[in-house]
């Protein structure tokens, strides 16, 4: 019946590289679905995906699979679209190289495929990737309709799920306590609420000046937001006296991003222990605001 059913599945390789505890997830798609990912880098999406995909594989095989469980459907073809790369010798560039392999992906796959996008259209601009990253999950949706799994850090795309019942939006969940992120691995119900690429970018070790700034650019666009039609301008944050915010306006900047994740939070999606956890961060979040 073309649907997947994943009950403790993990990362055949990864799990044994990763020098401690790997943790396992259930994955459950039905037929046609999509799971729709998003949350920061090194949450553990693209390790999900791949683990999801190598299962198909093993399974197809005949060999074992790393899961309690698994029920998985005969597949025509597993079609990847992961990693940047390039082919400079043949004038391609990474985002020409990353379209003309998702063109041949679309062209390919049928509704007994199984899709791994991850982050489609992030080489160009980013009106036109998250365009592109639309249009290509709607003809997957609509035309091919096979099982897709789409991770994206185009948030915006999260709302589809309103239009394509088909979509499940799910995420990798981070604890956030002080601004101190930790990656738990887990794959939760509902949109991530925020990317935290800049807390990322501060746990690679950019300097301290680099990420305030990065900050302050963002809380500065966020406040803004882009014009309709135009791409994300930093012309009013130029000036680097902007970089420097007193603790009056890292407190309103907090509280305002507490009230954005209540709003946020798909209350009827939720089970009673999922809304505990979501009240247990976010009171863990008050701490400091008072």
């Amino acid at each position: 019946d073309q649907s997947l059913s994943l009950k403790a599945s993990r990362h055949p390789v990864v799990e044994q590289s990763v020098g401690r505890e790997f943790v396992a997830n259930d994955v459950r798609m039905d037929r046609e679905q999509c799971l729709l990912l998003t949350g920061p880098n090194m949450a553990g999406k693209s390790t999900l995906m791949r683990q999801v995909a190598l299962s198909a594989l093993l399974a197809q095989m005949g060999s074992y699979v790393p899961a309690y469980e698994a029920r998985l459907p005969v597949f025509d073809a597993v079609y990847t679209r992961i990693g940047a790369s390039d082919q400079l010798s043949e004038g391609l560039s990474t985002f020409m190289v990353e379209m003309t392999e998702t063109a041949a992906m679309l062209k390919s796959a049928t509704s007994k495929s199984l899709v791994i996008l991850d982050e489609v259209g992030r080489g160009t601009s980013t009106f036109d990737g998250m365009c592109l990253a639309q249009s290509i999950l709607e003809f997957l949706l609509k035309e091919v309709r096979c099982l897709t799994l789409f991770a994206t850090h185009y948030h915006e795309l999260t709302s589809m799920d309103r239009f394509w019942p088909q979509i499940m939006n799910a995420h990798m969940t981070v604890s956030d306590r002080g601004g101190e992120i930790h990656f738990l691995h887990t794959l939760t119900e509902g949109p991530a609420l925020k990317s935290y690429g800049v807390q990322v970018a501060e746990l690679a070790g950019l300097p301290g000046s680099v990420t305030k700034r990065a900050k302050s650019l963002l809380k500065e666009i966020e406040r803004q937001g882009p014009a309709s039609g135009t791409q994300l301008s930093l012309g009013a944050s130029l000036d680097p006296a902007s970089a420097v915010s007193d603790e009056d306006d890292g407190r309103r900047d907090a509280l305002e991003a507490l009230v954005g994740q209540i709003r946020s939070l798909p209350i009827s999606q939720l089970t009673p222990l999922e809304a505990l956890n979501r009240l247990a961060h976010l009171q863990e979040s008050c701490h400091g605001l008072s």
